[in-house]
């Protein structure tokens, strides 16, 4: 049975939610703070995480930013916020998904069965056995190397490293300047194009469309993100 972490500081929203959830056969943790919920993602086994935003003690930001340094589950958003400027915000601290509130039941319902298909399918870019596998596309940690589909892909060393660096953060959103520090280890970038044209050379190498591609995704005005 998975086991389903409902995180809201409104106690008749966490019983409603967890009503709808059982009724679908999951298990179902309550917490009603940041600090709650990383101290259950932390002592249980959690697989999929609904989490409020505006929350005392720690809010959902900040427990979402501390929780995505361990763990790689996938986590739904909860905002009485629409603007769009709040869903980057969210979607940038590695939320998987964002609802605001108020909800239809079944429409978080659904949101929540999608996540879980696409994590138990797919898998989440966990390294097993030396390789980080993303649907198609399998990067070889040891051998650094790069197939997608089965066939060996030739890529430059950086071309590499940032091509492992986005799989294993999968998810996550990095601007140009993130990436540039995480893989080059220098504290400023030269120029922002430099991460574009890398970004360019591994869409055209692993991608069979680079125009639609199907791997490294561009989040426009933030970064970059594997899908």
């Amino acid at each position: 049975m998975q086991t389903i972490l409902v995180v809201d500081d409104d106690r008749e929203i966490v019983d409603s939610i967890s009503i709808y959830l059982r009724a679908e056969g999951y298990d179902i943790i309550k917490a009603y703070d940041g600090l709650e919920a990383l101290d259950a993602a932390v002592q249980k086994t959690v697989h999929l995480i609904v989490l409020d935003i505006m929350m005392p003690n720690l809010d959902g930001i900040e427990t979402l930013m501390s929780l995505r340094r361990t763990k790689n589950i996938p986590v739904i958003l909860l905002s009485a916020k629409s603007e769009d400027q709040d869903k980057i915000l969210g979607l940038t601290a590695g939320a998987d998904d964002y609802v605001t509130k108020p909800f239809n039941p079944a429409e978080l319902v659904a949101r929540v069965k999608s996540q879980l298909r696409r994590y138990t399918r797919l898998g989440s870019a966990v390294e097993t056995e030396n390789k980080l596998v993303i649907d198609g596309l399998t990067v070889d940690t040891e051998a650094k190397s790069v197939t997608v589909d089965g066939a060996e892909v030739k890529l430059t060393p950086m071309e590499y490293k940032i091509l492992e660096f986005l799989c294993k953060n999968r998810g996550k959103v990095f601007s140009a300047d993130a990436i540039y520090r995480s893989v080059w280890h220098e504290d400023s970038i030269v120029s922002d194009n430099t991460i574009a044209v890398h970004i360019r050379h591994i869409r055209e190498k692993i991608e069979i469309n680079p125009k639609d591609p199907r791997y490294i995704k561009v989040v426009w005005g933030i970064g970059y993100k594997v899908q």
